[in-house]
């Protein structure tokens, strides 16, 4: 048996379906669901309707892109990757508002069914797709609701102790995807899977920010500008290396999170009310921004917000740049004068 699953390429490890799927189905969502959520807010707001038009068809393909990035993930031969599109659609609708949670369980499951019969038989061109969609479809019909329905909860729960306790949630919820965001795990997949929007969203968003932002503006005396854009508007994640020899470093961006989560809950009342994904994104290509502008507007079509403030902005600039670049700054230089950080940790290869 385990020849067997050598020779099909099916490897049961936390890393694979935890950290290889996870950060895969994150992609297929930024090139379905979010680059559509931005597409269709710019049709909108310059009037362009085949921008609107655009942006709508690529998100209505947001579970067929998670399924196919997650069988990418698990290199699944072409017809699995093929056919696992008619099983992400199946598993994101009928899993509701926690679809893209599904997805990944369901995906991942119709993916190594089709890999289990693949090139098996001489009629691989029926066999392989028929059971990849068969499985997965099936499995959706059995499972996906009640997966939607729990994490739809658990994301439910989070707003709503958010709502409760904002102060204390603030933290946690900021520090704890922050830290996701740096880890080779994909924190907007987190949030997705979760659907976490409001003023849990925004606390979400304040910790992603806190760790790129942070680790950018810390780390500029090695990285110059080209360190600067690539961890301030790609990820953090390019410092997991630094921080695997030296955990200190991570210290400046989660006091950072720290301090923004609650400010942004408490004071500013940041709320990300846009696509859910886009409160695990902070400000790679300022899609957490984009996010909370969306949801801005959405509160205004729908009749709960009246108008965007300049507070609003000033919340949103506060928490998303200058408060991370500032507090990361002044811990960074504490910690470099006790020597907790040396010369050229920070540095990327």
């Amino acid at each position: 048996m385990k020849d067997f699953f050598r020779r099909k390429n099916i490897v049961f490890s936390l890393k694979r379906y935890g950290v290889d799927c996870l950060g895969a189905m994150a992609q297929g969502l930024f090139c379905s669901l979010l680059i559509g959520t931005i597409i269709k807010t710019l049709g909108q707001q310059t009037g362009i309707d085949y921008l609107v038009t655009v942006g709508t068809y690529a998100a209505g393909m947001a579970g067929p892109a998670m399924a196919i990035s997650i069988g990418f993930a698990l290199q699944a031969p072409p017809l699995v990757l093929f056919s696992l599109a008619a099983v992400g659609g199946a598993a994101n609708e009928l899993g509701g508002a926690g679809g893209p949670l599904a997805v990944l369980i369901i995906a991942i499951l119709a993916a190594e069914c089709g890999k289990v019969v693949s090139k098996e038989t001489k009629v691989d061109i029926l066999v392989t797709p028929f059971v990849t969609i068969f499985t997965g479809v099936a499995l959706s019909s059995l499972l996906a609701p009640a997966i939607g329905a729990a994490a739809s909860s658990v994301g439910r729960l989070i707003m709503w102790a958010t709502d409760l306790q904002p102060f204390l949630m603030g933290i946690i919820v900021s520090v704890l995807v922050g830290i996701a965001l740096t880890l080779p795990i994909s924190s907007a997949a987190i949030c997705a899977a979760l659907s976490l929007t409001g003023l849990a969203g925004g606390a979400a968003v304040a910790g992603c920010c806190a760790n790129m932002i942070g680790f950018a503006a810390m780390s500029f005396k090695e990285n110059r500008w080209g360190g600067l854009i690539s961890q301030g508007l790609g990820t953090s994640m390019l410092q997991m290396g630094n921080i695997v020899k030296n955990p200190k470093i991570w210290i400046p961006p989660i006091i950072a999170s720290a301090v923004t989560g609650p400010l942004a809950t408490c004071v500013f009342k940041l709320q990300m009310n846009g696509t859910p994904v886009s409160s695990g994104m902070g400000t790679c290509g300022l899609v957490g921004q984009i996010g909370v502008y969306s949801g801005w507007l959405a509160d205004i079509a729908a009749g709960s917000k009246t108008s965007i403030t300049a507070m609003d902005w000033f919340g949103l600039i506060m928490v998303s740049f200058f408060l991370p670049a500032v507090i990361s700054l002044a811990a960074g230089n504490f910690l470099r004068h006790i020597g907790w950080i040396k010369e050229n940790d920070l540095k990327l290869d």
